[in-house]
């Protein structure tokens, strides 16, 4: 370009900050001003009560039910608890639990029930390959049949500090395993969620790598903690919690644990994860809750319910050390 004459503030495009950057680091200031009760408008900070209506209960239910998922399997629930777990702090509200939801498919922002509506989970089936020696395709009754289902009191803590107590609904994930048979060159287990960009508008942002695939090493997947779930809160998983199956995994960051889940992939190598990709010195592999291991943003020493916004000290482990410590012990 003849004449031109670079100004101080005209930056060669190499130098510029990528828009997937800014907009995660925008998302986070804005979510962290939410938490608290404020948001900037214009430089300033002003109160958010009274701007915008909270949606009410029954709005948010409705766009979450897959109504074939509800038809044919709310007859097997509510599952019996199983005793052996106890949140140890009050359940968090059903709909606040539906309300702020992660599920980068459909959106960045935390009212992912609003753009789920043409999600739909059903017929659905989950593949199961790789290093086993009974592959298997397995539809939703397949799913369902496979094992007992339980009902667990869970606390799920994700690596932005906000966490909630919700029951879910399933079985081990080891009873998965069990019925392909994994074999011995099996050391890791890739969890890979549905594609699908005319449904999940997300899906189009080249910036990331879909689908999302995380992925546990073999032990964790067969630890009896590792969760496959089918439903929350007494009833068929909603669409905005990863209807109709998704992975549980306590101990771990909630990242850890895709949603929508369509293939299981025994592996010998450890498989490239989401957002350890995307952001790989932000997010590990492994991503066990512990809160002497700050992620590099923030601290992890804190963590504030759901709802009640009740602040409480991170445990590691999300405070299931008894089941999985020994997973890590040297």
């Amino acid at each position: 370009m003849n004449g031109f004459v670079r100004r101080p503030f005209d930056l060669p495009q190499r130098t510029h900050t990528p828009p997937e950057v800014f907009a995660r680091r925008n998302w986070h200031r804005r979510e962290f001003l939410k938490s608290l009760g404020i948001a900037g408008v214009g430089g300033l900070l002003l109160p958010t009560a009274g701007c915008s209506p909270a949606p009410d209960p029954e709005t948010i239910s409705k766009a979450g039910k897959s109504t074939d998922v509800v038809a044919a399997f709310s007859p097997r629930f509510p599952a019996p608890p199983n005793p052996a777990f106890e949140y140890g702090r009050p359940e968090t509200d059903k709909s606040d639990a539906a309300r702020f939801t992660n599920f980068y498919e459909f959106s960045s922002s935390k009212a992912t029930y609003r753009y789920v509506d043409a999600f739909q989970p059903a017929p659905w089936s989950v593949e199961i390959d790789g290093l086993c020696n009974r592959p298997a395709r397995l539809d939703l009754d397949d799913l369902f049949a496979l094992a007992p289902l339980e009902e667990r009191a869970c606390r799920h803590r994700c690596v932005e500090t906000w966490a909630m107590c919700v029951p879910w609904t399933g079985y081990p994930l080891q009873r998965l395993l069990e019925h392909v048979d994994p074999q011995p060159a099996a050391r890791f287990v890739r969890f890979r969620t549905f594609l699908d960009p005319a449904v999940a508008p997300n899906q189009k942002d080249s910036s990331f790598v879909w689908p999302y695939d995380e992925g546990l090493t073999i032990d964790e997947a067969r630890n009896d903690l590792a969760f496959l779930a089918l439903g929350v809160y007494g009833e068929p998983l909603p669409k905005q919690h990863g209807a109709p199956v998704r992975l549980v995994v306590p101990w771990k960051y909630g990242f850890k644990s895709g949603k929508s889940i369509v293939q299981v992939t025994l592996m010998s190598e450890r498989p490239a994860t989401f957002w350890n990709t995307a952001i790989p010195h932000e997010y590990g592999f492994e991503a066990n809750v512990d809160p002497d291991v700050p992620h590099p943003r923030w601290s992890q020493r804190r963590e504030y319910m759901l709802g009640s916004k009740e602040r409480y000290d991170t445990v590691k482990f999300n405070g299931y050390g008894d089941w999985v410590g020994a997973l890590y012990a040297g």
